[in-house]
């Protein structure tokens, strides 16, 4: 420790005391954040057995807060007892990493530090990703198979039916520029026939024995009316029934 003088050392020193009683004290007087005290004792009832888990969602709250206070609290206290030791050893301000002095500026604003400032862990940011992204970028990733000519059930396929159900997306968001009913949302939506091959497969129909030929007046007659593709069953005479 050549580069800090005697009276920085006190103040450095002075600094790590105070910061280490500040926590022990933070740690003993309320007992852990009261993570000592039981369930029982928070919500003042015998058993809790017969609430339901939502009912106890800010005491889980309140719990899960503790516990990230006690961890932060004995990790800092750890670091602060590292650095008193390694102060009585000699070895204090120099970066573990480089073994370069480390500042008296930055040891002032984190007495508890063992590394410089070119190499505190805290300066890297990981880009490395997992290697399941490989698979799941684009969208859907292996399971969207609609560019190699496949006509089966795909992931994609899995996305529209869930997204069928409704999403937080409104028409405004819409890839397209005439979509006017959240109905029209889907991923192709407009193209895509979901369980037939023709459009009139969806709304003409028979009964049990194949007789009694009828319509279904729904979206898709609509659309293929307006579009002239089919004749309407009321100019048919003796035509089939509707619905």
């Amino acid at each position: 420790m050549p580069h800090l003088s005697e009276q920085q050392l006190a103040e450095l020193r002075a600094k790590l005391n105070n910061s280490l009683h500040d926590i022990e004290e933070r740690l003993t007087n309320n007992d852990h954040y009261g993570l000592q005290d039981s369930l029982r004792d928070t919500t003042n009832e015998l058993s809790t057995l017969d609430n339901h888990p939502g009912d106890l969602g800010s005491e889980v709250f309140e719990r899960g807060k503790d516990l990230a206070l006690v961890e932060h609290n004995e990790l800092r206290q750890t670091r602060v007892e590292t650095a008193l030791r390694m102060m009585d050893e000699g070895r204090y301000g120099i970066c573990v990493t480089c073994g370069k002095p480390i500042s008296f500026e930055r040891l002032s604003a984190i007495p508890e530090t063992m590394y410089c400032k070119e190499h505190s862990p805290q300066t890297f940011h990981s880009i490395a990703r997992p290697v399941e992204e490989q698979f799941l970028y684009p969208p859907f990733g292996r399971s969207s198979l609609d560019e190699h000519e496949y006509n089966g059930f795909d992931g994609e396929d899995a996305w529209q039916i869930v997204e069928s159900f409704g999403s937080s997306n409104t028409p405004a968001m819409a890839e397209g520029r005439d979509i006017s009913d959240y109905n029209d949302m889907e991923i192709e939506a407009s193209t895509e026939l979901d369980g037939f091959v023709e459009p009139l497969e969806s709304f003409i129909a028979t009964d049990i024995y194949g007789e009694n030929v009828c319509f279904y007046r729904s979206k898709s007659w609509k659309q293929s009316m307006d579009a002239g593709d089919y004749v309407d069953d009321d100019e048919l005479e003796g035509g089939p029934n509707t619905y």
